[in-house]
């Protein structure tokens, strides 16, 4: 399987099953503690890993949801809130046992769409039995059902170098993901979009809020996908296009442009060039792009008051030029002419409630997320009833150029 961004993928059960113990093993190093006292883990432990076959992956070692009294009460809140933003999840189980709380917890990833994996722990003590196999494959018809034990999978990977002690979970996962992977969603953003041999120009803005001797991940994917394609990319900024384009043998096929400039680099195009942005390129990309472009004309239908939710699927450091805090808010107000209040939420943080007091909710491209993590939260902010837009599709509105800016892609 293909993914260019890390599959986040969570353990989850109750406490004293050996989720940490198969946290060090799938990450080759002692990640988490272990040890026979209940409760152990506190907070959730994060760590970024290769698994051959997976590719680049962050495990999260997750708090017991058993977990008792007020600090373990708020560990296990903070292990079930480690559900947004799963590309998988792992439910470790032990000694036969698939009590209510597992239940409840399968029929939650289930309910929510999160690829999981039920493994049976510690099989050297006590083998899964054939009555529970068959319960968990009726019950859940597209998870894994796997019966391991960490602890003998360490010890024979001790005594034989050549044994790879997580191939059969690592296997297992897969088979889950490509079971559960999302629908229509295209592999590369260009695709279909361009042939071997078109130019096609990259506007890039360097300004104070691009990052210092580098490029965006959306620019850097971009470019990489006009290659794949035998494409050929051009980059500049926005005061070198008109030479860039008179330099050309040929009409680009693709003009692709740093959303914020979207109203600077129009004019400069022919009328008929196909233009759009790199945000509304990653909409294509990772999902969504239907919701978006429905979403993006609730835009025409603001009134004075109404709240707009914020959604940047990465965390980073804001200033004055922020696109998503200060640029795009405030080309919204001017555009609309309506007084809004805007709220903001980074990276995994939880959705707030209620979600009925807002009137739009606008993503970003998500260039830091996967398509599964966007599908997500996009699922649960439609079934709230909220329009969702892009922050591309929003700038091209704001711009005045919402229709050319996305007719490439219709």
């Amino acid at each position: 399987m293909k993914n260019i961004h890390p599959l986040h993928i969570a353990l989850f059960g109750k406490r004293n099953q050996g989720k940490s113990s198969l946290m060090n093993l799938l990450t080759g190093q002692q990640t988490s503690i272990v040890s026979d006292t209940p409760g152990t883990t506190a907070d959730p432990v994060r760590k970024s890993c290769e698994l051959f076959g997976l590719g680049k992956c962050v495990l999260i070692d997750t708090a017991g949801f058993d977990d008792t009294g007020a600090l373990g009460g708020r560990r296990a809140a903070r292990a079930l809130a480690a559900v947004q933003g799963l590309d998988a999840a792992l439910l470790v189980i032990s000694n036969n046992t698939f009590a209510s709380d597992e239940q409840e917890f399968a029929d939650r990833l289930q309910k929510e769409d999160i690829p999981f994996l039920v493994l049976h722990n510690k099989s050297d003590q006590k083998p899964l039995s054939s009555a529970l196999r068959t319960m968990l494959q009726t019950r859940y018809p597209d998870c894994g059902v796997l019966d391991f034990s960490a602890e003998s999978a360490t010890q024979k990977a001790s005594r034989d170098a050549a044994y790879d002690p997580v191939a059969e979970v690592v296997e297992r996962l897969r088979e889950v993901l490509e079971r559960n992977a999302p629908e229509d969603v295209p592999e590369l953003a260009l695709q279909g979009l361009v042939q071997p041999g078109d130019p096609v120009v990259l506007v890039c803005p360097i300004d104070e809020e691009a990052p210092k001797d580098r490029l965006i991940l959306p620019q850097v994917m971009l470019t990489r996908q006009c290659l794949d394609f035998h494409a050929v990319p051009v980059l500049c900024r926005v005061e070198e296009l008109p030479g860039v384009m008179r330099s050309l043998p040929c009409a680009p096929a693709l003009v692709i442009t740093d959303s914020q400039v979207f109203g600077q680099v129009e004019k400069l195009l022919p009328a008929g060039q196909p233009l759009t942005g790199f945000s509304i390129c990653l909409a294509r990309q990772k999902g969504n792009f239907e919701t978006y472009l429905q979403g993006t004309r609730q835009l025409d239908r603001l009134s004075d008051g109404q709240k707009i939710l914020m959604l940047e699927s990465c965390t980073h450091q804001v200033n004055c030029q922020d696109i998503g805090r200060v640029k795009l808010p405030a080309a919204i107000r001017r555009k609309s002419g309506k007084n809004l209040e805007f709220r903001f939420v980074s990276g995994n943080d939880p959705l707030p409630e209620p979600l009925s007091e807002f009137s739009l909710a606008i993503q970003c491209g998500g260039c830091m997320a996967t398509a599964r993590q966007l599908a997500h939260r996009v699922r649960s902010l439609r079934q709230a009833g909220l329009p969702v837009a892009n922050y591309g599709m929003a700038l091209a509105w704001a711009s005045g150029i919402f229709e050319r800016a996305t007719q490439v892609f219709r």
